[in-house]
């Protein structure tokens, strides 16, 4: 009798240790499924997704002057955008025009078709500006003074202002990419002169506009083509060649990277 009531009590203590086992690793697996999952970020790039890219502007963006038939810059930077992370396919629908002035810029943003375009976009690269101040040069040809160029500004600051205004009341998301000027005299003379003076404010007038957008990227350029040492222009000497576009395309690339692309897309996006 003393056996079997030392037997039942071995089995007794035996079943309590295997439940105290059995409920240790139950909770011990509850505790390490429940830190697994709760430190695991799914970036928001992780799933792919088709991107409508829209071009503005004049013939920079238009791709005047390219040889190639690449379509310029953005021919060149919508292509790269097909290895980003969390691009699964672009749509590039450029809209930009040779000779297009700011002015203009306002008037097409009124069209139904382009404010579809705008309403649909991820990103929207710009380049404005130029032909604002050829205007001026065009108009005062054989009596350049320095007063116009900065009467125009003047008016030219307004009319970016209002072009970003009715961009973001059509799309509040979309990434602005807007690119500076460049000054093109340098091929006639290395001399510092007061044009250079005039190319630089311009700059900074689209910098700051673009500093104002919380979801806007400032790309200078001027420093591509101060010189052609490197055979970066067409033949007209005004608009780049492919190797010129191949440059812009670069420093689109860099800068984006530098405004943080990641950030500017919510997480959507990154080389």
């Amino acid at each position: 009798m003393r056996r079997v009531f030392l037997i039942v009590i071995a089995f007794s203590l035996l079943l309590a240790g295997c439940q105290s086992e059995s409920v240790k690793t139950i909770e011990s697996l509850s505790k390490r499924q429940e830190i697994a999952f709760t430190a695991w970020d799914i970036p928001g790039y992780f799933i792919a997704k088709r991107v409508h890219v829209v071009g503005l502007g004049d013939s920079l963006t238009q791709g005047v002057g390219d040889e190639l038939k690449k379509e310029g810059y953005f021919g060149r930077v919508t292509t790269q955008m097909n290895d980003w992370r969390g691009v699964k396919e672009v749509d590039a629908e450029n809209l930009a025009k040779r000779g297009r002035r700011s002015d203009q810029l306002i008037d097409q943003l009124g069209e139904i078709d382009i404010q579809s375009a705008i309403k649909r976009a991820d990103m929207i690269y710009l380049t404005i500006g130029g032909n604002d101040i050829m205007k001026v040069v065009k108009a005062n040809l054989f009596n350049l003074k320095v007063e116009p160029f900065y009467v125009e500004l003047g008016k030219f600051e307004n009319r970016l202002d209002e072009s970003f205004s009715i961009i973001r009341a059509l799309n509040s998301d979309a990434i602005i990419v807007v690119a500076g000027l460049y000054d093109p005299t340098t091929l006639v003379t290395n001399e510092t002169n007061e044009f250079v003076d005039i190319i630089d404010d311009w700059n900074e007038a689209i910098e700051v506009r673009a500093s104002m957008d919380n979801k806007a990227c400032f790309v200078p350029v001027i420093d591509l083509f101060d010189t052609n040492e490197n055979m970066v222009y067409h033949t007209d000497f005004f608009h780049p060649n492919a190797k010129g576009y191949d440059a812009m395309a670069a420093r689109y690339l860099k800068e984006l990277k530098e405004c943080g692309l990641l950030e500017l897309s919510d997480g959507e996006m990154d080389m």
